[in-house]
């Protein structure tokens, strides 16, 4: 089975040279636009391409205000800053993420919380989130409030893994009976949608990634998402040094991050967004190649759950076991095809080991089988 996983692959690609797990596409307008601005001369945070990403990027999205940043992790903690997350406060997130969600967190003064994730998504389970609430927490004053340490739970973060969105619908919901804010960790998910809605656009904020492995990249980059052009206006104010107009004196008016996107990443952005149909495109008809090999296989594919549509930024199987798991990994990564297993749960890190985890067992289940399969733009017809 090993074998033919890799010469299907192999054919897929139409290589017989190493495969990565994702690599970007460079086929638009990239050079172009990235030559306009060093000719410009304007390559940092102030410059067209910035203004003109940001308005794709909620054009895109349907978002009432986009924000580009220096990255995704940026992203998140200004995000989570703007929804009031403060020191020594709480923030119900999953432990199967990747861990720059839980940096976010913590570099606020802030711990993570963490549930475990729904066994048709991925993300974050509302039953197991509503479960933690209902037994450990207490509204008072309309505040929530985890009932053993006194601390306030500010925040719920789900992310979308893989780029497969989670029960939305259901975690809004809970969010609103606990007064708690919701800020999607959208970092794999841009081109997603949930109940034909774009990932991002439902809780306060949502973050976006334009790492060098993610559907369209910036090289370094990121973007928030805001449900009003107000927290639009605020989260710009704030990622740009707080810096009060003036023609020419230096009045800040807050303690702020200068976290800005360069103008040099917005254009070649700028060139990928232009291509991200396409991209979406063939990356599902990837999956679709993907699925069809592994049915009647001892690996189960994993599929977009009901009510989604996925970008399917990275593909994934399921082992049978982790014996199966590592067996794989072993041969195919020896084969010169890089296959990796999803991220240490972030309770199993001795960085976040101390922290409330409620209900790991879906976590810990697929966190021993799941394995990423090459998932970067193929040239399929």
């Amino acid at each position: 089975m090993h074998n033919s996983l890799i010469t299907f692959i192999r054919e897929l690609y139409g290589s017989s040279d190493f495969i990565p797990l994702h690599q970007p596409t460079f086929e638009g307008n990239e050079k172009n636009y990235v030559s306009n601005t060093i000719d410009s001369t304007f390559v940092s945070s102030v410059g067209a391409y910035v203004d003109e990403f940001e308005s794709a990027l909620s054009s895109y999205c349907d978002a009432a205000a986009t924000v580009a940043v220096v990255n995704g992790t940026n992203g998140l903690q200004s995000a989570l800053h703007m929804a009031g997350v403060t020191r020594d406060e709480l923030v119900i997130t999953q432990s199967m993420t990747f861990v720059a969600t839980c940096n976010a967190i913590h570099w606020l003064g802030a711990e993570p919380v963490f549930v475990d994730i729904s066994d048709t998504t991925l993300g974050m389970c509302p039953l197991s989130l509503a479960g933690f609430l209902d037994e450990y927490c207490k509204l008072s004053n309309n505040v929530c409030l985890h009932k053993q340490t006194g601390k306030r739970v500010r925040a719920v973060v789900p992310m979308h893994t893989f780029g497969h969105p989670v029960d939305l619908s259901r975690l809004i919901e809970i969010c609103q009976n606990w007064n708690l804010s919701l800020v999607e960790d959208a970092a794999e998910s841009l081109g997603s949608t949930y109940k034909g809605q774009h990932t991002g656009t439902f809780g306060r904020f949502g973050v976006l990634s334009f790492n060098g492995n993610k559907i369209i990249t910036t090289g370094g980059g990121g973007a928030v998402l805001c449900k009003t052009k107000v927290d639009g206006t605020k989260l710009k104010h704030f990622t740009t040094t707080a810096k009060l107009p003036h023609a020419f004196e230096f009045i800040h008016d807050e303690y702020a991050y200068n976290a800005r996107m360069p103008n040099l990443n917005a254009a070649l952005g700028l060139a990928q967004l232009e291509q991200l149909a396409l991209f979406i495109e063939k990356k599902r008809q990837l999956a679709a190649y993907y699925a069809d090999f592994f049915k009647g296989t001892a690996f189960k594919f994993v599929q977009e759950p009901q009510n989604t549509r996925a970008n399917y930024w990275l593909n994934a199987i399921v082992c049978e076991n982790k014996e199966c798991r590592d067996g794989l990994l072993k041969y195919a990564n020896s084969s010169g095809v890089m296959m990796r297993p999803v991220w240490k749960p972030m309770h199993q890190l001795s960085l976040y080991s101390n922290c409330i985890a409620h209900e790991m067992r879906n976590t810990e289940w697929f966190a021993d089988r799941l394995v990423n399969l090459p998932s970067s733009v193929p040239s399929v017809e």
